[in-house]
């Protein structure tokens, strides 16, 4: 089990450094700690903990180098904390084979929105920021506090769509995921649904991969991030099906 430990330390890097550039972590790191035995509202738990930890971590670099204006961030966290405690609290009360039923129809449903998204070829960089409509993050941070991954996809698309830089759409779609997670994280800990040591090693890779995400982007931007996320929800939807199976 110590080696496992250590492998949650890789895994929290790798997911949070592909989640932090083309969002979608979740894609990764879930159907790894499924893979390792961990169960499925404990997977959730550990994911939203150390999405907590590397979205502080992200989100206070990007603004330290004042890429990011918090005035419109702020003015959503309130819908992005409604719906990550409504999410949450709705998890916590299945069981785990429904959970799991439920998390094979998202999952389709993101990788498809993934796909359709990843098509589509526009210049988001010579746009005015347009404004943006609140209550969609309600939807968005309820998905996250059910279930998790694709919702940075979701957060990514709408930044960029409404005209914001690839950075600066980092920077907002860390400050919504890092609200949606602390407030879902707090319900499942209150649930016993938490186990810390899972928890402590993903959180430990998700802050080295996120720094590293951060440090990065401008020179790895133009990577097909999505495409690669794309693959990894294949993964998981089938692993899924299989495990159901």
């Amino acid at each position: 089990m110590e080696h496992s430990y250590f492998l949650l330390i890789f895994i929290g890097f790798i997911a949070t450094f592909i989640g932090t550039l083309g969002g979608g972590g979740g894609l990764i790191s879930f159907p790894a700690m499924l893979l390792l035995g961990v169960p499925i509202h404990a997977a959730i738990a550990a994911n939203k903990f150390s999405n907590t930890l590397s979205s502080t971590s992200s989100f206070y670099s990007i603004w330290k180098r004042k890429e990011v204006n918090l005035r419109p961030g702020l003015k959503i966290v309130p819908f992005t904390l409604i719906g990550g405690l409504l999410g949450a609290l709705i998890a916590s009360s299945l069981s785990e084979d429904l959970l799991l039923r439920i998390a094979i129809i998202l999952l389709i449903s993101a990788t498809g929105l993934n796909i359709y998204k990843s098509r589509i070829k526009k210049d988001f960089s010579s746009q005015t920021p347009q404004k943006l409509f609140y209550p969609t993050y309600i939807f968005i941070g309820a998905y996250d506090g059910l279930f998790g991954p694709g919702q940075a996809t979701l957060l990514m698309h709408s930044f960029l769509n409404a005209g914001y830089s690839f950075l600066t759409s980092i920077g907002l779609t860390r400050l919504q995921t890092l609200s949606s997670c602390l407030i879902s994280f707090t319900v499942y800990l209150s649930m016993g649904l938490f186990d810390w040591k899972v928890g402590v090693m993903l959180g430990i890779g998700s802050i080295l991969g996120a720094q590293t995400a951060v440090a990065y982007a401008p020179k790895i931007a133009h990577l097909p991030w999505k495409k690669i996320l794309t693959g990894f929800s294949i993964f998981l939807i089938i692993y899924l099906i299989l495990k159901i199976l």
